[in-house]
């Protein structure tokens, strides 16, 4: 299964030519409404989940109005809906008489390309073929999941060279790397008070953040840089609430680079203690998203016309304040050289 469809399936919401008919459906009564009328019924008509409609880009966007804007921009250009107004838009008679001899609408991307691409500007739809990934699906996807799918194979690729560094550092290193982490994650405050308290009389912790300019709220850290396939199992986790318990404390994080067994996991469900588990997948994607052991290699800016109260774009697109173009930047990270 290549990236693209590995896209497609993992994704709760409908692939952008199913919203089509729904689009078409709620306009066929003739009302002109409201772009956001439009997604609000287009969402109820199509059954999606609650998960689907909460699903989100990395960008911030909801999944479900990114591929409900595609299949309206696409009506748009095939003269199926008109926008008679800002941010409205209405039925035409072309898609009415779409609408009501397909009323099973589309439910792929070959038929959808079928349908639209004589509507496509020229140069959209003689694009190059970017890679060995199927250029149908490449070009029918939205413009902003393909980058997003891009984003996610670099970042799954820094994250196994990522994990594969931290399994063979020096345990040293690793300690402080976790540390370093839950730092820039918030914890520690804006003073980073935190600390590697790791060595062979450190009690079984090997980091402590403290809370509080005076200490009194502290977070100890234990973190096993194990192998894969070497799990952390429920005894490491019940000598760590032991060694929580020596010092005073009812918080703590274990971190490893390998994968937690059911029984641990079990275990810290079952006990007053707060203990937080992070495996090594969810480790690395923490560090790449905080960007601790990984540097920006490259940027890339997603620009659109900025849009009103209305929904409608402005003139102006460029320079500072409320008039400039609206800019969603995905970023490209790479492991730091050791």
């Amino acid at each position: 299964m290549n990236e693209v469809t590995t896209l497609i399936t993992d994704s709760e919401v409908p692939i952008w030519p199913r919203f089509v008919t729904h689009v078409l459906g709620v306009l066929a009564a003739g009302e002109t409404l409201h772009r956001r009328d439009i997604f609000s019924r287009a969402i109820e008509s199509a059954g999606l989940s609650e998960a689907a409609r909460a699903e989100t880009l990395n960008t911030g966007g909801l999944r479900c109005e990114q591929r409900l804007g595609w299949a309206i921009s696409n009506l748009l250009k095939a003269g199926w809906i008109e926008r008679p107004a800002r941010a409205n838009y209405r039925i035409t008679v072309a898609g009415r008489e779409w609408y009501g001899n397909h009323p099973e609408g589309i439910s792929d991307y070959s038929t959808a390309r079928m349908l639209f691409e004589p509507f496509w500007p020229h140069s959209e739809s003689r694009k190059p073929m970017l890679s060995v990934v199927d250029e149908t699906l490449v070009e029918d996807i939205d413009p902003i999941e393909q980058i997003e799918s891009g984003i996610n194979r670099i970042h799954s690729d820094v994250g196994d060279a990522l994990l594969t560094r931290l399994r063979e550092s020096h345990p040293d290193f690793f300690e402080q790397a976790v540390v370093d982490l839950l730092l820039k994650m918030g914890y520690g405050g804006a003073e980073q008070r935190g600390k590697r308290i790791g060595g062979s009389n450190d009690g079984g912790v090997d980091g402590v953040i403290d809370q509080d300019a005076l200490g009194l709220d502290r977070i100890y850290v234990q973190a096993k840089r194990y192998a894969d396939g070497n799990t952390v199992g429920r005894e490491a986790i019940q000598a760590f609430v032991g060694a929580l318990h020596g010092v005073g404390a009812s918080r703590g994080v274990f971190i490893t680079t390998s994968a937690f067994t059911s029984g641990a996991r079990d275990y810290v469900n079952a006990i007053p203690s707060r203990v937080i588990l992070i495996d090594g997948a969810r480790l690395v994607v923490l560090m790449i998203k905080y960007r601790v052991g990984v540097q920006v290699e490259q940027s890339y800016d997603i620009v659109e016309p900025h849009r009103g109260p209305d929904g409608q774009t402005r003139g102006r697109i460029g320079g500072q304040g409320r008039g400039a173009g609206r800019a969603q930047a995905g970023q490209r990270a790479a492991a730091r050289p050791a």
